[in-house]
């Protein structure tokens, strides 16, 4: 994924950089600081969050998807910027075929997107290369782009949306290919006992990486973890348990809050994103759904407390890029399914009402935010593949969340 630690563009990479030093000071329109600080925001029912679902699939539909003839592709941004590839990265793509997966849960309408969702996979293929190391790779090779690094944050997600896809169809293609993307990620596994802390995953295939990452190794952990809870193959749960265990011990900062990435030089980035505290969620939920300790679920509501408490405290959570959001959120409410908690549907609720009132381009259903991918609503910014599939997610989850809900439905 482009992003930190060292974003692949150089638009992302100077857009992070600024983010992480600080440096993402705006004026804050007033009524954008309103809609944040209520403490009550209006309820919204489960029909107007798939309205708002189906709004903003549209205009990722109309403005960023190229259509059969551009093979199915996306743009990284509208309007395309000067550092953009011809088609979009590996990590946007991902987060539209999600989009898609996650808008045939839609009550009602859901049906209308199954031939989308099948079509994202079929195109997701075209980033995927064989040979002695595979992987889905960062950009399209050849003959459609140049190629990229297989980075392995990107692989663990792709196979976490086919994993939803398996989920939702049943189609055991889909579980096929979750299983394939387990031995790519296991090579990220970096036990050099002469690092500190050995274990954790390299961030991509290269012998210029030189940090393990917690987004690679959670995602990778909630993978195995639920790939066990379909195949009862217990060499997933051993990764699983392995992979969680070392971002638990060695980069955990406080309940929840989980640094990202620790140097192969013994430093540690303590950068704090909403993605690794919700895949750390979503691994331990479905370690114990799989396995039945409650020292899983203890874990996972720790967590869930302690990063709540942090994430919704001010404008954090704003100031978040909006697909990460997505990511933390939808892990949120898996625990949720298992242990209720108000509390998180209530935050989720909160961020996209906000984030729909004070975002969203009315002219033309897009979004836009700093190029972070959060904070206040920028005219001049292009909106993206990725946070335009990310705020869809969002809302498509909530319609399928509250439907049948009272005072929701």
């Amino acid at each position: 994924m482009p992003r930190s630690p060292l974003p692949r563009s150089p638009l992302a990479r100077a857009a992070v950089s600024a983010v992480c030093a600080g440096l993402l000071l705006t004026a804050v329109p007033a009524h954008a600081a309103q809609a944040r600080g209520a403490d009550r925001p209006r309820p919204v029912s489960s029909g107007a969050w798939a309205d708002r679902a189906t709004d903003a699939y549209r205009a990722l539909q109309q403005h960023l998807y190229e259509g059969a003839d551009q093979h199915g592709l996306y743009l990284e941004h509208t309007p395309r910027q000067a550092a953009d590839p011809e088609h979009s990265f590996l990590w946007p793509f991902r987060e539209a075929a999600q989009a898609a997966v996650d808008m045939q849960r839609l009550p009602r309408t859901g049906d209308d997107y199954r031939d989308d969702a099948a079509e994202r996979f079929g195109t997701a293929e075209r980033y995927f290369t064989a040979g002695d190391r595979p992987g889905y790779e960062s950009y399209l090779p050849a003959p459609l782009g140049t190629g990229g690094d297989v980075y392995y944050d990107d692989n663990a997600v792709v196979a976490l949306t086919q994993l939803d896809q398996y989920e939702e169809t049943g189609d055991a293609r889909f579980l096929e290919r979750a299983e394939r993307v387990v031995p790519i990620v296991s090579r990220a596994w970096d036990d050099d006992a002469a690092k500190p802390c050995p274990g954790g995953m390299d961030w991509f295939d290269s012998p210029a990486n030189t940090v393990r990452a917690t987004n690679v190794t959670a995602l990778s952990a909630q993978l195995a973890a639920r790939l066990y809870e379909h195949t009862r193959d217990r060499a997933h749960l051993e990764k699983a348990e392995r992979w969680y265990g070392w971002v638990h011990s060695c980069m955990r900062l406080s309940p929840g809050l989980y640094a990202n990435d620790r140097g192969d030089d013994g430093t540690t980035n303590e950068t704090l994103w909403t993605y690794n505290s919700g895949a750390m969620i979503g691994t331990a939920t479905a370690l114990y759904r799989g396995t039945g300790d409650e020292a899983y679920l203890t874990k996972a509501v720790d967590d869930a407390r302690g990063s709540l408490a942090h994430w919704t405290d001010g404008d954090r959570l704003h100031q978040q890029p909006a697909v990460f959001n997505a990511f933390y959120f939808k892990d949120l409410l898996d625990l949720d399914a298992v242990r209720a908690e108000p509390a998180y549907l209530k935050a989720m609720s909160a961020y996209a009402d906000s984030t729909y009132a004070t975002n969203r381009d009315a002219a033309t259903g897009l979004f836009r935010f700093q190029p972070s991918g959060g904070g206040d609503y920028d005219p001049a910014a292009p909106a993206g593949t990725l946070h335009q599939s990310a705020m869809t997610q969002i809302f498509a989850t909530l319609a399928d969340a509250t439907h049948g809900r009272h005072g929701h439905s």
